[in-house]
């Protein structure tokens, strides 16, 4: 199992063969979105509430298994909970009503349940995100979007931004890479006379050149359409695997408010 492709969008993904990997991109697509919304609504103040969540954690950890992604991929993908963590170590301490003491801070209980609820659904969904990103090409996404009827343009957008993202970074990385080898150093507040500029003239070359792909693609016969291939049939008993992750989380959701 190798390294994916496609520079920095596409080193999310981890090539392989797996069952996970197979499955049509709209179908993780649905399954992900599916299980997000059962773990969203799982009560926060119930008393079950920790052990579902122990359930939706098994059922995601056993997809990565199944996918053979490495635990390292799935805690490199939780970085992008961190605006999550910072807002729930504010709780505690803003929550009004009763308080208790942790380590000499008087924090409201209310808020220390709040707090812990939204981090669990953020990692969780996170962790569910990180497996479909993992297993699923930045392009076959598009494709998966565009199969579940997003709007056109929207996919369009989506299409450039990930087709155009890796020529802005390479953009940036030779314009730092010269700056460096004229004896710029970043460690101080003078560099923003420097970075400022900088950034406009990248912003200005990226500007320009999509103008230039734009006019290319219209000299091509650019409509306002990416052209598509037609969409294969999706069997039955692909839909079923795809839907394992969700409806078992909905399961364990129900076996609480029932049994709760």
């Amino acid at each position: 199992m190798g390294a994916g492709h496609g520079g920095a969008l596409g080193a999310a993904y981890v090539a392989g063969a797996s069952s996970v990997h197979r499955l049509e991109p709209h179908l993780k697509l649905v399954a992900v979105l599916g299980f997000a919304v059962v773990v969203v609504a799982t009560p926060v103040h119930a008393a079950w509430a920790w052990g579902a969540y122990a359930g939706y954690l098994a059922l995601v950890l056993g997809t990565a298994a199944v996918a053979g992604l490495r635990p390292g991929r799935l805690v490199r993908g939780l970085a992008v909970e961190t605006p999550f963590v910072l807002f729930a170590l504010l709780l505690p301490v803003v929550a009004q009503g009763p308080r208790v003491e942790v380590g000499g801070l008087s924090l409201s209980q209310s808020g220390l349940v709040a707090a812990g609820g939204l981090l669990a659904k953020a990692t969780l969904s996170v962790l569910a995100a990180t497996v479909l990103a993992a297993t699923t090409e930045p392009r076959a996404l598009l494709r998966g979007l565009e199969r579940l009827r997003l709007p056109p343009v929207l996919v369009q957008i989506l299409f450039f931004m990930v087709r155009y993202a890796d020529v802005v970074g390479g953009e940036l990385r030779r314009m730092r890479v010269a700056r460096e080898s004229r004896g710029f150093r970043g460690r101080h507040l003078g560099a923003l006379r420097v970075l400022g500029p900088a950034a406009g003239s990248l912003f200005i070359r990226s500007y320009e050149r999509g103008e230039r792909v734009h006019l290319a693609m219209l000299s091509r016969g650019y409509t306002g359409r990416l052209p598509t291939g037609p969409a294969a049939a999706v069997p039955a008993s692909a839909w079923l695997t795809a839907l394992v992750l969700p409806l078992a989380a909905g399961a364990v959701l129900a076996s609480g408010l029932l049994l709760g």
